[in-house]
């Protein structure tokens, strides 16, 4: 097994997310921002690393005004008719965030998926969708493919990472937040007055 600089696999992490970022729809995006400024309130979702990627953007949402809340957490209120949630969700069919979707659907909630998978199961019943696909080249070097497919969590023995998707998701949700910013005409120093001052 070749070893690679840490330096080398960052760079190759910011070239993958690049090409993603070039493929993003302005389209889904503008509907997907249009869906949180229209919300009573924001509840967000995910199972395991895409589930803090989705606590950090809930947290940037408070830090904006938003009222967001993750689901599972105890002083998480009752979803009602007009709250959006977020869901962050590679695979867009893991079970349990799947029928959590649907209950916040079968509510009058309205849903919201980050997802790679354009055709899964929350995507079908989500009203804004927005895909962050994997982008791969092509190879002609099988040892370099190899350690692509690695790096794309294509192979479960890079567990470090497993896959790019929740790094690319964070990118984008602390952009929808830049973008907020810009929208909601907020400044960094308005942020901080909501920052926890009791930690």
């Amino acid at each position: 097994m070749v070893d690679h600089r840490v330096q080398d696999m960052m760079r190759l992490m910011s070239s993958k997310i690049k090409k993603i970022a070039d493929s993003l729809s302005d389209e889904e995006i503008t509907r997907f921002l249009d869906e949180i400024l229209k919300a009573r309130r924001i509840y967000v979702m995910g199972a395991g690393r895409s589930g803090l990627v989705a606590k950090a953007f809930a947290m940037r949402l408070m830090h904006l005004g938003f009222q967001a809340y993750v689901v599972g957490e105890t002083i998480t209120p009752a979803m009602k008719q007009g709250d959006l949630m977020v869901v962050f969700s590679g695979s867009g069919k893991t079970k349990t965030v799947a029928d959590i979707a649907e209950t916040a659907k079968d509510i009058g909630g309205r849903l919201a998926l980050i997802s790679s998978d354009k055709s899964s199961k929350i995507a079908q019943i989500s009203d804004s969708v927005v895909i962050i696909e994997s982008q791969r080249d092509a190879v002609k070097d099988d040892t370099a493919e190899f350690e692509i497919r690695q790096m794309m969590g294509e192979h479960k023995s890079f567990a470090p990472l497993g896959t790019i998707f929740e790094t690319a998701s964070m990118v984008f949700a602390d952009a929808i937040i830049s973008r907020l910013m810009e929208i909601t005409r907020m400044e960094e120093k308005d942020l901080k007055t909501r920052h926890a001052n009791i930690e």
